[in-house]
């Protein structure tokens, strides 16, 4: 008869929400006020995403192209993930329209610059304008590649994003229904009780859920519940198997059995979050591996055999095609292959802090930072940029200088009678600069770069890691604090009470802060237990921003309201919870412990460390060049023992058609800060999943790290092989 009465009770239910949205009668009202919340929910928490909406809508409406079906539904299953208002075709077409934009830009500009410059055609053209010219269309047709494969992956990436931010909070979910339905067997209000109390995408797909209903899309919440569930089967089968456990605990009537199925709910997310890490863990090495060999040292190694290679040459290689070739090609061809091992990365193991509920968020969002990071490297910029600087009229003029110095007129009597910079006229056109001091001034250029930025995420995000690591001390501490509050619950203590008791007993510790804020506030403040945690301005959460705490507090209110013996319960539960989750965070983060040390002592190590050293090769090719020059000048043609005459050297290693090591140095140095971005934004996911603090915080000290080894490397290498090969030569000049 039960079954027969709920039965009975569904369908009445379903017939008249259809009754009511075809008579326009009450649920409209209610449809629009929930559906004016959600989108102004989604607005709030994707802000992010509308400009590629927007973007796909305007040039994706200007030209409608036809895809195969096939790659049609590939991509707007994306589309449909990443809950972005565009179609497949619309995205398509972005990508295609972008990809042309970008390319008939760079012919328009190219042959506008030939028709102003060389009016009288390809003759008067030389060889080095050709190559200048056919590097610029080059470069455009690379950039359009960039932007089409950036504009094409774009709902993958955003899809996969959302993924991640919404699996970070998987857990957490799992947990909220099933505290919520140990003590009120009901899905819809569990459900809902989630949807309100988490954060990010998961909080909007859940409320979603409801959304579903309210439209008459679905006529009960399991029906939408099984559709948006149907979406993760793939991607996180754990989460789906889960809610099926949680469902089939509504049709047991045994209170004691229905517990255990809940709780093997939560376990079975657990498990399932480990394993699949577990797997992750075994397939990324070999993918990392061969992304350091083939993106950092290769490219590396590359740019030591470049001084020699451009003399042989005769001068085809100029400095920038190694700009674009190292600073643009080979870091998209690195962008490209972490790319595909984030992608592979599974979900629910991550952090899932909301920013903007952290007191020091403004501080993140300030521009200050930047400013400061400005002013700061602007002077080391100007030193870098110094050598260009004295080859320019008005700058010699206004402060009297010379256009070049030598070491001897500056009382450097030992070191020759090198130059400075050494600029060098071939052909009426000036090169350079080729001095061991130009290259030491070209060090400062990516240290501008690296304290731009190091100042500015360092100060971005000093204070929020310093709260997160306190909090994190805190968190420690607060399984057994949860515990000790459940058994004062359960004594029949109420809540107001028992947060003084427990304060009494873990005073000293973070976690006993923590609770004699809340009764200062109860007592003092004249708050209800809610206000005294959760109030914007005074509450105790403002002060220990962490999601972990968030949680409970709001299941224990939630749970006082049912009565003190149920929030002992979910206390208990809570508590457990706990501990087996900070279990398998260190289980995890030793699976992962392996890989992210490998990686990061090869991103702020290995690599800067062999790029000074090819900094210091490059200088002391150039140094043995120009001497071997300078001793042909002073000594006509005697014979060098093994390698024939000076002439015949130097005509073969001309120095003027090589690369000068200054722009060598330069390359280097941004390649290196490139390589630290996009390292460092990869083992920031891998480890924690999608967590832009750390990722900034982790950027800054990386810089710090590797920048400085870099720059010291280089200095050395190139005073010890410079020296070493002033010594070679020594008894040539005698």
């Amino acid at each position: 008869m039960a079954k027969q009465r709920d039965l009975a009770g569904e369908i009445l239910e379903k017939y008249s929400r259809q009754l009511e949205s075809q008579l326009n009668l009450g649920s409209e009202k209610s449809g629009e006020d929930y559906s004016e919340e959600y989108f102004r929910f989604k607005q709030e928490e994707i802000p992010e995403l509308s400009r590629y909406e927007k973007w796909a809508k305007s040039l994706g409406n200007f030209i409608e192209i036809r895809i195969a079906e096939k790659d049609k539904t590939r991509v707007q299953k994306y589309l449909d993930i990443a809950h972005l208002d565009v179609n497949a075709s619309q995205a398509v077409t972005l990508a295609i329209m972008s990809m042309l934009l970008i390319f008939f830009v760079t012919i328009l500009l190219a042959a506008a610059t030939f028709l102003v410059y060389f009016p009288g055609g390809f003759a008067e053209m030389s060889s080095e304008d050709t190559s200048n010219f056919m590097l610029f269309i080059f470069l455009g047709l690379i950039a359009s590649m960039f932007v089409f494969y950036y504009t094409y992956s774009m709902p993958q990436r955003l899809a996969n994003l959302w993924r991640l931010q919404s699996s970070s909070q998987m857990v957490p979910a799992v947990l909220y229904v099933v505290v919520y339905m140990k003590h009120t067997s009901n899905l819809e209000k569990a459900i809902e009780f989630a949807s309100q109390h988490l954060e990010g995408p998961l909080a909007l797909d859940f409320k979603k859920i409801f959304y579903d209903v309210e439209i008459g899309r679905f006529s009960t919440i399991k029906q939408s519940l099984e559709s948006y569930l149907e979406s993760w089967r793939d991607y996180a089968p754990e989460f789906v198997e889960s809610f099926h456990l949680i469902e089939s605990s509504l049709f047991e009537p045994v209170e004691g059995r229905r517990a255990e199925i809940l709780e093997r709910a939560l376990q079975v997310i657990l498990d399932g979050v480990y394993e699949k890490m577990l797997k992750y863990s075994r397939e990324i090495r070999s993918p990392l591996t061969n992304l350091y060999m083939l993106g950092i040292i290769l490219p590396t190694l590359g740019l030591a055999l470049l001084p020699l290679a451009s003399t042989l040459l005769q001068g085809i290689v100029r400095w920038p095609h190694v700009f674009v070739l190292f600073n643009v090609i080979v870091p998209f061809f690195v962008y490209y292959m972490v790319s595909e091992v984030l992608l592979k990365r599974p979900g629910g193991y991550g952090e899932t802090e909301n920013l903007r509920y952290n007191p020091n968020y403004e501080k993140f969002k300030s521009r200050k930072p930047w400013v400061s990071g400005f002013l700061i490297a602007l002077p080391f910029l100007i030193l870098g940029i110094l050598p260009f600087l004295f080859q320019q009229d008005f700058f010699v003029n206004m402060f009297g200088f010379n256009k070049d110095y030598t070491f001897q007129e500056l009382g450097l009597d030992f070191l020759g009678d090198a130059k400075l910079f050494d600029f060098k006229d071939v052909g009426g056109k000036i090169r350079g600069p080729f001095g061991t001091f130009g290259i030491f001034l070209s060090l400062f250029i990516p240290l501008s770069f690296g304290l731009f930025f190091l100042i500015g995420y360092g100060r971005k995000t000093r204070e929020l890691i310093k709260a997160r690591e306190d909090t994190k001390v805190l968190e420690q501490e607060f399984s057994n604090s949860l515990f000790q509050l459940g058994n004062r619950l359960g004594d029949g203590i109420p809540a107001e009470v028992a947060f003084g008791r427990v304060a009494e007993s873990t005073r000293g510790q973070k976690s006993g802060d923590f609770f004699a804020m809340v009764n200062q506030n109860i007592n003092q403040g004249g708050m209800s237990l809610e206000t005294a945690i959760f109030d914007k301005r005074r509450g105790a959460m403002s002060y220990y921003p962490s999601a972990l705490i968030a949680t409970s507090m709001k299941i224990l209110v939630e749970s006082v309201r049912k009565g003190l013996q149920i929030a002992a319960r979910s206390l208990m539960s809570i508590s457990q919870y706990v501990k087996n989750i900070d279990k398998i965070n260190q289980r995890l983060k030793d699976l992962l412990a392996e890989i992210v040390s490998d990686m990061k002592s090869n991103m702020v190590f290995l690599a800067p460390l062999l790029a000074g050293i090819v900094v210091g090769l490059a200088a002391m090719i150039t140094f043995i060049l120009n001497k071997l020059q300078a001793l042909q000048v002073a000594g006509g043609s005697e014979e060098v023992v093994g390698l024939g005459s000076f002439a015949s050297i130097t005509s073969i290693f001309d120095v003027t058609q090589m690369i000068p090591p200054y722009f060598i140095q330069i390359s280097i140095g941004i390649y290196i800060i490139e390589v630290i971005f996009i390292l460092t934004s990869a083992l920031v996911t891998v480890d924690s999943g999608k967590d832009v603090v750390k990722e900034k915080y982790e950027l800054a000290k990386n810089l710090k790290r590797g920048i400085a080894l870099y720059l010291a490397t280089a200095l050395a290498s190139i005073l010890a092989l410079s020296l070493l090969a002033s010594v070679a030569l020594g008894g040539l000049g005698g």
